[in-house]
């Protein structure tokens, strides 16, 4: 029961970091924007954090300032991509490079710095209840956070008017515009929302999961998230699930391993990233399926005639 409860609590904690950024990809790619700078926005994120929390003393700077840092840098990518309508593919894979290599030079100070001493984590009393308090109560209110926005965005989407309207421009971004709606600025919006999910998604990493700053530290979380609302099919409660299987199969690796089971340790790094490109092939399988589902001009740069 113990090993369960502890599978369970480890797993929610390994997919809050992939269930965050997936969310915030989602909405921006609702509005039929494909942004690959995930990777560096998440480091970036995670330094800034890092030294928001240490120079201030205090984690709610530190989430503050991460937050604020992945807007920054989702717009930036937006001046690229929805302003001068450069190619997003490319634009994204700079900011990605941009981010991964700014983070380490800024990071360089904080390498071994030490955070301030943190709360207690978990829901006060339920906390305390046999095995359930121990597998889904103590966690730290970020994973709890990222549970309530997984109807929190399928609500938006399909539910309100202004999820209806970002919906509209991914799938037809001139129809969008013949009726009056501010297509760019629609983009904008919901890639700052996905730059705040980002940028929370970083500052958990940095912060809460290991909490330490390493160079790189994100180690391709960034790349599995994309992946992650391709495997969800564009739906909030598809990608929670693609999330907390690839958390629950990297933290299911490690508990066999503390059994003593040897598995090697090279296997359990890559078998999260050896999953997500079987899962990818076997979607691809089927384009007819995937075009259902995925926004019609996802990746297009809008030019209005």
């Amino acid at each position: 029961m113990s090993v369960a409860a502890s599978l369970i609590a480890t797993t929610m904690n390994a997919s809050t970091p992939l269930l965050l950024a997936a969310l915030g990809i989602l909405v921006a790619e609702r509005s039929g924007v494909l942004n690959l700078g995930v990777e560096g926005i998440m480091l970036m994120a995670a330094i800034v954090a890092y030294m928001g929390a240490v120079e201030s003393g205090s984690f709610a700077v530190g989430f503050l300032a991460a937050i604020l840092i992945g807007i920054a840098f989702a717009l930036f990518f937006a001046i690229f991509a929805v302003g001068l309508r450069a190619n997003q593919q490319a634009s994204g894979l700079g900011v990605a490079i941009f981010g991964a290599g700014l983070s380490a030079y800024i990071g360089i100070p904080y390498q071994g710095a030490v955070l301030p001493e943190r709360g207690p984590d978990g829901i006060m009393f339920l906390d305390k209840i046999p095995f359930i308090g121990e597998a889904f109560f103590s966690q730290h209110w970020i994973v709890y956070l990222s549970l309530l926005m997984i109807p929190a965005v399928w609500f938006f989407l399909y539910k309100t008017r202004a999820g209806l309207v970002v919906r509209a421009v991914g799938e037809s971004p001139f129809s969008a515009n013949a009726l009056g709606y501010d297509v760019p600025l629609i983009r904008c919006c919901a890639l700052a929302f996905s730059g705040a999910c980002i940028g929370l998604s970083g500052a958990y990493l940095s912060l809460i999961y290991t909490p330490l700053w390493v160079e790189g530290m994100v180690a391709g979380r960034g790349w599995i998230a994309l992946a992650l609302v391709t495997f969800g099919t564009w739906r909030p409660f598809r990608v929670f699930l693609g999330a907390y299987l690839f958390g629950g199969m990297t933290m299911l690796q490690m508990n066999l391993q503390s059994m003593g089971i040897s598995i090697p340790t090279q296997f359990i790094s890559m078998a999260p990233y050896l999953a997500t490109i079987i899962v990818l092939a076997l979607i691809s399988r089927n384009p007819r399926w995937i075009r259902l589902n995925m926004p019609a001009s996802l990746g297009k740069p809008f030019i209005p005639h």
